[in-house]
């Protein structure tokens, strides 16, 4: 059985702790994490002896190795640290994405992986679902020929984004990373693995629209608790969360970042005392709520990506256009377009239907968990879908964006060293 040690016990952290107890074929054995509430919970859940429970993941990694591997789920600019300390021990590491908010510290995973000789699996789980599977099933059998142009949706969601980017942990560039970075670097990952290929060049736009004080409604105050439009707002935090009682899977996300209480009581007090419950318009966050991402490869094929907090929580949708025939998909079905018969398939991959994290990313959360733990155990890299240095290529995609919309340019992507 593969050990785990897990550093950062929040929603990533407990969603690959939990696989690990459904399938029985790995075991937590240690956790490091500073909230004492996630800590104990994980700790008890798991049966993590108190010798190895901390507080600080310094603690847990200045032991020997204690486990075959580390799951790092800590905040996106706590990343470097705790992975390149864990390679150094000889853990194999699950890192959730973003890899680092910085090209130069996700070179340092990258590198420390390599120069310690350990499995470096990054989160990307667009690439484990069966839908993503089907579909590069088909692009690679050549059954719409070459792709030409791929156009990719990413819905964040109405609530999501007023949940993580304007009122949560994501919601200031300067504490976590840009929106693009934070959310989407699985889907420009996505599209370059579709596709087979980075792309050459990138342009960007974007901008913070709607979640501004300007924007506020006329009437509204700070706090959604006192506010007396509160009920014509469609990102009231009072409903949000109160709608989240009695589901088991919205309790566990989005309402246990808010609060581990189940009753209408306890959301209450915890929307009146944290940032959860503040006016979506009052300010102090400063990510994007749209952004769209142009890229072309060498062969002058193109495609892009649009993100945008203004539609439902739902699975990416994408249309890809090739030399005999299209596809569109929505992340559970693909339309396949054959140009020579002019006719219609219909695939149902067996995705699951909900997008939501709580769900487990349609079904790309537990089938990647279940390749990194195959691959320690059968020591056969080959197993997880991509290496550091590939993760890294793809996150410079991401940056290369950012910097074509910071400055107005296209951003010509040099060959990755």
């Amino acid at each position: 059985m593969v050990t785990l040690a897990v550093i950062g016990a929040g929603l990533r952290g407990q969603s690959y702790a939990r696989r690990a107890l459904e399938t029985g074929r790995a075991k937590v054995v240690a956790v490091a994490e500073p909230d004492p509430v996630r800590r104990r919970a994980m700790a008890e859940e798991h049966g993590v002896p108190a010798e190895r429970v901390f507080a600080d993941w310094r603690d847990l990694l200045a032991r020997e190795r204690l486990a075959d591997a580390a799951i790092v789920a800590t905040q996106d600019r706590m990343h470097r640290e705790p992975a390149v300390r864990a390679a150094e021990l000889g853990y194999d590491i699950l890192l959730e994405k973003p890899m680092a908010h910085r090209e130069d510290e996700a070179r340092a995973i990258a590198d420390a992986a390599d120069r310690h000789g350990v499995l470096l699996a990054v989160c990307h789980v667009m690439r484990y679902t069966p839908y993503t599977a089907a579909l590069k099933e088909l692009i690679d059998g050549g059954r719409i020929g070459s792709v030409v142009n791929i156009q990719h949706l990413e819905q964040i969601g109405w609530w999501h984004q007023a949940h993580s980017f304007v009122r949560g942990n994501w919601r200031r560039e300067d504490e976590s990373a840009p929106m693009l970075l934070a959310k989407a670097c699985h889907d420009l990952d996505w599209i370059a693995y579709v596709k087979g290929e980075l792309p050459v060049r990138v342009s960007s736009f974007g901008a913070l629209t709607h979640f501004r004080p300007e924007q506020r409604p006329e009437g509204a105050t700070d706090s959604c608790l006192t506010c007396p439009v509160e009920r014509d707002c469609a990102y009231s935090a009072k409903r949000i969360y109160l709608d989240c009682l009695g589901d088991p899977e919205k309790e566990f996300w989005p309402l246990s970042a808010v609060t581990g209480a189940r009753t209408e009581e306890g959301v209450l007090a915890a929307l009146a005392d944290g940032p959860y419950g503040r006016c979506a318009y009052a300010g102090g966050n400063d990510v994007l709520d749209n952004q769209v991402v142009s890229m072309e490869f060498a062969d002058g094929t193109n495609a892009t990506c649009t993100v945008t907090a203004f539609a439902a929580l739902e699975h990416r949708k994408t249309r890809i256009f090739g030399t005999r025939g299209s596809i569109e998909g929505d992340g559970v079905t693909l339309r396949v377009h054959d140009f020579l018969t002019d006719t219609v398939a219909v695939v149902e991959t067996g995705a699951g239907a909900d997008a939501s994290a709580a769900a487990g990313h349609g079904g790309g959360d537990a089938t990647m968990f279940d390749a990194f733990v195959d691959a320690i155990d059968k020591r056969d890299p080959s197993l997880v879908l991509t290496s550091g240095y590939e993760s890294l290529a793809t996150h410079r995609v991401v940056w290369a964006a950012e910097r074509a919309r910071h400055t107005g340019t296209v951003v010509a992507l040099d060959s990755p060293t």
